[in-house]
């Protein structure tokens, strides 16, 4: 039997970056995607975002790519979202999306800094932050 144990931090972004994911509507979106992917073998270590973006630490599988993955997600979450009427205007998702690799000793220091996102906005735009991601 095969044993994988790898780790992916997800990233993603509201279409235009609207702050569409209210206080009123955030754990359940978060909850509603926590639970279909368990629903489709993906396993969601952690999960938090923001008004206008997501962060996800998914336990990757056999038979799922990154790809795979982040297109399952974001596609079955928007649809949800909308077929609920959760927001005033049609949601989705930006198309890209930002996935790194993370080692089992960087695990602790993911699930914290996805834990504190909204006290970490408050002083970091979600763009540089995203920027610095991508500088790294």
């Amino acid at each position: 039997m095969s044993h994988i144990s790898v780790y992916v931090h997800y990233v993603w972004s509201t279409y235009k970056g609207q702050p569409w994911l209210t206080n009123d509507i955030r754990m359940d979106v978060f909850n509603h995607i926590r639970e279909n992917a368990k629903n489709k073998n993906i396993y969601i270590d952690f999960i938090n975002g923001y008004t206008d973006h997501i962060h996800c630490l998914v336990s990757l599988n056999a038979d799922l790519s990154i790809g795979e993955i982040a297109q399952l997600i974001k596609g079955e979450s928007s649809f949800w979202i909308n077929k609920n009427k959760l927001t005033q205007k049609k949601f989705g998702w930006q198309d890209e999306y930002l996935a790194i690799g993370i080692g089992d000793d960087k695990l602790s220091v993911v699930r914290n800094y996805i834990a504190n996102q909204e006290e970490h906005h408050k002083k970091v735009p979600f763009g540089t932050e995203y920027d610095k991601f991508i500088e790294r």
